[in-house]
């Protein structure tokens, strides 16, 4: 095949499972990311795992000229999978204009490059967070977008805005957006999974650091909301599974496979799970006892929110396979290693 992708932020969580399936599905990957939030070692075990090793190159993709000079440098790039991003609802509430310069300068800056370079089009890495709390669940495409809770969640609505708008002014670009829900685990090998800087801001995370003993305690945020145990319910996707909606989605562009030249597609499970619940799934699949304690609500947090996919299982031919209790016990298998690694040196 030796279709060129490039992949920006594939260093990161998403992104590098990402590469490992375009690679595994013979596609040729040049990752961009500044390494902000990630590693370069994810390289290497990116080729570890598909002993393939992408091309790398570190630069902000706010940088325009620098991302100019890394497209014609790999000529040919036939598409672009956006993932290069702030990501953390709590963090972007503290520093908006850091979420707001880096979410969408760099997103103007592939739009501007892309029909200069004949690329075909571009995948974007949007979210569940651009409904807000939905009137009805599951949700669908067709559910209203509301005001954003968090400057995070409004970049993604502005960014799909800016890409809608941007096709409908003529522009010879093709895009497909794929709205995650909430992904979690690590790749089966265990050379891969999420990997935040300092404290994380993500649940499943700080639950396997806290079990481990990196993290004293696990607060909860709320207890009190309008659900059958009090606390939030999200749809929690293997990050496998999402990454082979990318693959998908890049297979249906450079086919020509689209029906219009913005698609919009749920990539979730399709079933609610608390925290709580998530809480003693990971207590029963790997037998540890977690130090949680419930704490006050946090800003911008969403009650209860999970998807129906039947769009994208009917429509993009994919759906998540994986179970709850596997997706839980790779994250732990992945935070095993990584002590394991720390303490070895």
């Amino acid at each position: 095949m030796n279709n060129r992708i490039l992949v920006t932020g594939g260093t990161g969580y998403i992104g590098s499972h990402t590469a490992v399936e375009l690679q595994n599905n013979g596609y040729e990957v040049i990752i961009v990311d500044n390494l902000s939030n990630s590693s370069s070692e994810v390289v290497d075990n990116i080729e570890k795992i598909t002993k393939i090793r992408p091309a790398f190159e570190q630069t902000d993709c706010c940088d325009f000229e620098s991302l100019k000079s890394i497209m014609a440098k790999y000529s040919d790039i036939k598409a672009i999978i956006h993932f290069a991003a702030s990501k953390a609802v709590g963090e972007s509430i503290e520093k908006p204009l850091l979420y707001y310069r880096n979410n969408i300068v760099s997103l103007i800056n592939l739009l501007e490059l892309i029909p200069l370079f004949d690329i075909q089009g571009l995948v974007f890495s949007s979210s569940c967070t651009v409904y807000g709390q939905p009137d009805e669940l599951p949700v669908s495409e067709k559910a209203p977008i509301k005001k954003a809770e968090s400057p995070y969640g409004n970049t993604k609505q502005i960014n799909e805005e800016i890409i809608q708008d941007i096709i409908a002014s003529g522009a010879n670009i093709k895009s497909i957006i794929l709205r995650y829900f909430n992904p979690i685990g690590a790749h089966p090998s265990a050379k891969i999974g999420e990997l935040p800087n300092g404290i994380p801001q993500n649940l499943v995370p700080y639950i396997t650091q806290t079990a481990i003993g990196i993290r004293k305690q696990l607060n909860v945020f709320g207890n009190d909301y309008n659900t059958p145990d009090g606390y939030c319910i999200r749809d929690f996707i293997n990050v496998v599974d999402l990454a082979k909606a990318h693959v998908v989605a890049i297979d249906r562009i450079l086919n020509k496979r689209q029906k219009t030249p913005v698609e919009i597609f749920n990539i979730g499970t399709g079933q609610g799970l608390s925290v709580l619940e998530l809480i003693h799934v990971f207590e029963k699949v790997t037998g540890e006892r977690l130090n949680y304690k419930v704490v006050g609500r946090r800003s911008g947090d969403i009650e209860k929110v999970w998807a129906n996919p039947e769009f994208a299982n009917n429509e993009l031919g994919w759906k998540s396979i994986e179970t709850i209790e596997d997706t839980v016990l790779s994250a732990w298998n992945w935070q095993v290693k990584l002590n394991k690694k720390d303490k070895n040196g």
